[in-house]
């Protein structure tokens, strides 16, 4: 950078000032009252979810059949797991890809927002000192720019995901507001049409998912438990503020490509913000993939272990989806959101985990890893299921 350029990392003015992409970021960022700007996120995840093709609205038809799949497998899912089931109704959602995209920016809001705050307090000490006092106005724009990061980023998250996922809880963490479940009809309806599944039995399947994770976040200590473990890992997390101020020296308002790549989450797949992990950390964050491998390891199993049983056209169903997650390499992107790491093998490792319980005790011993939060199993337990067992039984 230039020590004598009167604008952070030698930056225009003038040609920010003629560029029309810098005025409209000026307008959307000015709707920002938070450390994201949720009306962003909501608007490029809805952009970014419809790209590829028509969003059609699901019909009454669907929105039967999924009730009548959700209460099929809430009846099989109390009875296989013993979990106590929760306390209300779940209303059915049959949604397009741009309602689960709106959906998940007001339940995921306040999981998201604490660590945004503190990577926006990053970017601030990333450009401290940067700013001369002739700066003026260009101040308030980089006040302004960590929620418009976070909801370019939030959107962008969002929108690749509302194009794959099948329902609700293919994001397997608790979350604020209405116990809804929602099943994205539009992506559904293209892998039965794909892979030419039955209608019924295939939606009786995504259903058994989407209730095994609703009763595991009904349990009442889930949802405070995984915040903490989110929280107490961010509270003392660091991130990489020379690469930070070095991607911001390259940024170019005027030019969409150099936003996108300042923007997007980079080469390295850490994301704008680089996280530097120290040992505590580590263990922390351990902690939360043990909490979020053992949710979605659970869900697996019990869909397949009901499924089986219950579906004529399982063995058909389980080979579509194997071949749909060969085909989709792409690690989980979500997890970055929240300033963590989450690889599919540990996933993969939660579901081995509960097959290998439940194949040596049964369904109830399996399922008292939802009695509290020290029952859950940890990663050395998860990678070795007979040291969870010697302590639970």
């Amino acid at each position: 950078m230039d020590p004598g350029a009167p604008f952070p990392f030698g930056m225009d003015p003038e040609s920010l000032r003629d560029a029309p992409l810098f005025r409209e970021l000026q307008r959307v960022m000015a709707s920002s009252t938070g450390p994201v700007n949720w009306e962003l996120a909501r608007q490029v995840g809805v952009a970014t979810a419809v790209e590829d093709g028509l969003d059609d609205v699901p019909g009454d038809e669907d929105r039967r059949g999924l009730d009548d799949a959700v209460r099929v497998a809430e009846l099989q899912v109390a009875s296989f797991t013993g979990l106590a089931p929760p306390g209300d109704v779940a209303p059915v959602r049959a949604v397009r890809r741009a309602e689960w995209v709106g959906a998940n920016v007001e339940s995921l809001r306040a999981l998201l927002e604490p660590a945004a705050t503190r990577m926006t307090d990053a970017l601030g000490t990333a450009t401290t000192g940067r700013l001369p006092p002739e700066a003026g106005p260009m101040m308030a724009m980089v006040t302004q720019l960590g929620p418009l990061l976070h909801g370019t980023q939030i959107g962008q998250v969002l929108g690749t995901l509302a194009k794959r996922v099948l329902g609700q809880f293919d994001l397997a963490v608790p979350r604020s507001g209405p116990g809804e479940l929602l099943f994205i009809v539009p992506n559904i309806a293209a892998v039965e049409r794909d892979w030419s599944l039955d209608r019924t039995e295939f939606r009786t399947f995504v259903a058994l998912h989407e209730v095994t994770h609703r009763f595991e976040f009904a349990q009442p200590w889930t949802g405070p438990h995984f915040r903490e473990l989110v929280e107490d890992f961010g509270s003392t997390l660091t991130f990489d503020i020379a690469g930070l101020q070095e991607r911001f020296a390259s940024l170019d308002m005027s030019d969409p490509e150099s936003m996108q790549r300042t923007l997007g989450d980079g080469d390295s797949g850490d994301g704008l913000f680089g996280t530097v992990l120290d040992d505590e950390q580590r263990i922390k964050l351990g902690r939360i993939q043990a909490f979020m491998a053992a949710a979605e390891g659970y869900g697996d199993h019990v869909m397949h272990a009901v499924g089986e049983k219950l579906l004529g056209s399982y063995a058909r169903i389980v080979e579509a989806m194997r071949r749909i997650r060969e085909t989709d390499q792409r690690d989980p992107v979500f997890e970055r959101l929240l300033g963590i790491d989450v690889k599919r093998e540990q996933y993969e490792g939660g579901r081995r985990f509960c097959d290998a319980v439940a194949e040596r005790t049964d369904g109830s011993v399996l399922a008292r890893m939802w009695d509290d939060a020290a029952s859950l199993p940890s990663l050395p337990e998860l990678d070795e299921p007979t040291l969870w067992l010697s302590r639970m039984v």
